[in-house]
C-alpha cells in the first residue's frame, strides 16, 4: 500500500533536517488485482494491454487504486507531478525478494485481463486474499506456480557435457589438483 499526501504545502524543516508537508489529504492507494478489475469494468478493455492510456484513464486507475472509496474527486484533481512519480515508482516496484534466472521467458500473444489472472489464481489454488496483494507480487507467485507445475526440461548431451566440465573444473580448483 502507498500513502501519499495530496495538496498541502511542502517546506524544509531545519530542526528535523527533512522536507515536511503541512496540511493536505492523505491518500492510500493499492495497485492490486481488485484495482485492475475495477478499471477494466469501467473501460471494458485490458489495462495491461499495449495500448497507450489517456490522462483521464490514468487518473481513473489511480481512483480505482484508492482504498477509501469515499475520497472526494477534487483530491485526485490536486495530484502533483511528484505524487504521480511516487505512484509510478510504487506500481513499478518488484515487491518481492524472488528473482528469476536469465532463462528466456516465452512470450505469448495472450492478452492479460483481470479475469485471466483470477483464472490463474483458481488453477494454482492461490487464496482469494491475494487479489489485494501488490500486482507484481501476485504475478511473481503465478510465475513460480507455473514454473513448479511445468515438467522439467531435459538437458541435451551438449548441455550435460558442459555442465559436467564446469563441475569438474570447480572441484579441481577447490582441491588444488590437476585432474
Amino acid at each position: 500500500m502507498l500513502t501519499i499526501i495530496v495538496g498541502g504545502t511542502e517546506f524544509y524543516d531545519e530542526l528535523k533536517e527533512k522536507f515536511v508537508v503541512d496540511g493536505g489529504t492523505p491518500l492510500k492507494l493499492e495497485h492490486s488485482l481488485v484495482s485492475l478489475s475495477k478499471w477494466e469494468a469501467t473501460y471494458e478493455r485490458p489495462f495491461l494491454g499495449k495500448e497507450e492510456k489517456t490522462g483521464e484513464e490514468v487518473l481513473a486507475y489511480v481512483q480505482c487504486m484508492a482504498m477509501d472509496q469515499k475520497t472526494p474527486g477534487e483530491v485526485f484533481q490536486q495530484l502533483s507531478v511528484k505524487n504521480f512519480e511516487a505512484i509510478n515508482e510504487y506500481i513499478d516496484a518488484k515487491m518481492t525478494a524472488t528473482w528469476f534466472s536469465d532463462a528466456p521467458v516465452p512470450r505469448t500473444t495472450e492478452v492479460v485481463t483481470a479475469e485471466l489472472v483470477y483464472y490463474w489464481m483458481t488453477v494454482f489454488n492461490i487464496p482469494w486474499e491475494a487479489q489485494h496483494w501488490h500486482l507484481n507480487r501476485l504475478f511473481t507467485l503465478i510465475r513460480i506456480c507455473n514454473i513448479k507445475a511445468a515438467k522439467p526440461k531435459k538437458m541435451s548431451r551438449t548441455e550435460l557435457a558442459a555442465r559436467q566440465r564446469s563441475l569438474n573444473e570447480q572441484r579441481k580448483a577447490q582441491l588444488g589438483t590437476k585432474g
